[in-house]
């Protein structure tokens, strides 16, 4: 049980302090509300389910890379950049993946 509270635990951190993850999780409500307007197949809802999932995750292992590195290297550092950069170049790969997944599975419903 202590496991699950602290994952909960750095779910609300993640969201609480990161902009970002506010933006995915809105994102995702406005998806998971058009999933409902246009009666998405069950695939589809899957498909959806695992991009949330791997958009959100990615977010806070960047949330918790991010921690870390300012961590050891309070002041800059070439390769401190270089891991921050790296894991929201992750997220922004996922993000723009979700996208178009979304919009190869939305526009056919909206045309």
């Amino acid at each position: 049980m202590k496991s699950f509270f602290h994952a909960f635990e750095g779910i609300y951190n993640t969201f609480k302090s990161e902009r970002n993850m506010k933006i995915h999780i809105l994102i995702m409500i406005l998806v998971i509300i058009c999933g409902f307007i246009f009666h998405i197949t069950k695939t589809e809802w899957l498909i959806c389910i695992l991009l949330f999932a791997g958009v959100l995750s990615l977010e806070i292992i960047n949330t918790a890379i991010e921690a870390i590195v300012d961590l050891v290297s309070p002041e800059f550092h070439p390769l401190a950049k270089v891991a921050k950069d790296a894991a929201a170049g992750a997220v922004l790969i996922i993000a723009i993946a979700a996208a178009i997944i979304g919009l190869m599975i939305f526009v056919p419903y909206i045309l």
